[in-house]
């Protein structure tokens, strides 16, 4: 799909413990979200710090409650762009809960195509809002962590994380 003509995209920096993440969006929602250490030039289109609408500061403090484990689920518009095949894909993603992981094939099988697994590795590997569209949930069928955006390092730190579970979630409080 064309970007939207006159759209006008802002940019604002979120500094974690993993690095500086970027985020970026327009008036209808989060186009992108840049991991530390990923390609340059989150801003670069658009206005901006000076101007940023109301999504990008409830994804700040989103992404940085989710980092700190004091969140599971991200409630975020998003504007996202795609072909067919990644915006069912990254549909399909939204799905997976947080602390699950789930393979390749899972995902392909999730969207009706089982042998479509490699496609869906090149679909995730183009999500441009990673962790919001948790591609970081999607292992290799042999265990392995598979490819990541931001690298194994990172993607072994986000399952880690969610592994760990979310301070006050009910569902890992223990029983007494």
């Amino acid at each position: 799909m064309a970007e939207d003509e006159g759209a006008v995209l802002s940019w604002i920096e979120v500094p974690s413990r993993f690095g500086r993440f970027a985020v970026e969006g327009d008036e209808w929602g989060l186009t992108r979200l840049v991991l530390p250490g990923g390609p340059a030039g989150a801003g670069s289109s658009g206005a901006g710090p000076s101007h940023v609408p109301s999504c990008l500061d409830a994804a700040a403090d989103q992404l940085t409650d989710y980092l700190n484990r004091r969140r599971s689920e991200f409630e975020l518009p998003r504007h996202l762009t795609g072909t067919p095949f990644q915006l069912e894909v990254w549909d399909a993603l939204a799905t997976v809960g947080y602390g699950s992981t789930v393979t390749y094939a899972d995902v392909a099988a999730m969207i009706g195509r089982p042998t479509a697994f490699r496609a869906v590795g090149g679909a995730l590997g183009a999500n441009p809002l990673p962790i919001v569209v948790p591609c970081h949930r999607v292992v290799a069928t042999g265990g392995g962590l598979g490819g990541y955006a931001g690298g194994t390092e990172l993607k072994a730190a986000l399952v880690d994380l969610e592994s760990a579970g979310v301070v006050g979630d009910r569902r890992n409080a223990a029983v007494g």
